[in-house]
């Protein structure tokens, strides 16, 4: 498709398709509280408000399921590890403020959806509170299902286009998962690689690239500015 097309894909904002219901409990909801509005709304997470809806953290399934699956969490020691005593604390927790995993990670409406989406897969979470930039407070939220909608095209549609653009296909590997292209193999220049990695993104429906090329030769101007004296 032309030009136009990807302008328009890209400047679309998360005011743009995030859902207006804000889905969030207060630091001192219960374990049972937290649970009842994951059931309700159908989400595998909950954002954590202070009393003035500002997030503080958020609690994941994961979060929650620590209660059953830390069988020692009354038996810490002093050789566990910062991450193990977390999970501890977690595990024995009741409330929201001391399961939840902080800080809490947030967009504003504004946020175009392609930052949003490479913010999602980097950390590997399936939904954002949105926020006020003005007043920090929750004003909605961002899924997952969100931001797929606006690069709702197939992997092994999006996976085909990218190898069309390789002009030596049979020496890469490509790996899509979300939007998200992954290339690795090997590539004659630097130079190639730069030009390769800006043709992929420009491909409809290519939310970020990481590339993981390894080159023979280094083709580009390496400048060395000299101290002053």
């Amino acid at each position: 498709m032309g030009g136009e097309s990807e302008v328009d894909i890209m400047s679309i904002e998360v005011k743009d398709v995030m859902g207006r219901v804000a889905i969030a409990v207060l630091e001192s909801a219960s374990f049972a509280e937290i649970v009842a509005a994951m059931k309700r709304f159908a989400v595998g997470a909950v954002t954590v408000i202070d009393v003035e809806r500002r997030p503080v953290g958020v609690v994941s399934e994961d979060d929650l399921l620590l209660k059953e699956a830390d069988p020692v969490r009354h038996s810490v020691t002093i050789f566990e590890s910062r991450k193990q005593r977390q999970e501890h604390h977690k595990a024995a927790a009741v409330t929201a403020a001391h399961l939840m995993t902080a800080p809490a990670i947030t967009v504003t409406p504004g946020t175009l959806v392609r930052d949003a989406a490479r913010l999602m897969h980097a950390r590997r979470i399936k939904q954002l509170p949105v926020i006020d930039p003005a007043t920090g407070r929750i004003v909605g939220t961002l899924h997952q299902r969100d931001v797929l909608s606006i690069f709702a095209r197939p992997a092994d549609e999006l996976k085909a286009e990218v190898q069309a653009v390789l002009t030596e296909p049979e020496r890469f590997s490509v790996d899509v998962d979300g939007g998200v292209v992954t290339i690795s193999g090997e590539a004659g220049t630097r130079s190639q690689v730069i030009a390769l990695t800006k043709a992929v993104r420009a491909i409809e429906g290519v939310i970020d690239v990481v590339c993981e090329v390894t080159v023979s030769e280094d083709d580009l101007d390496l400048v060395i500015v000299p101290p002053l004296l």
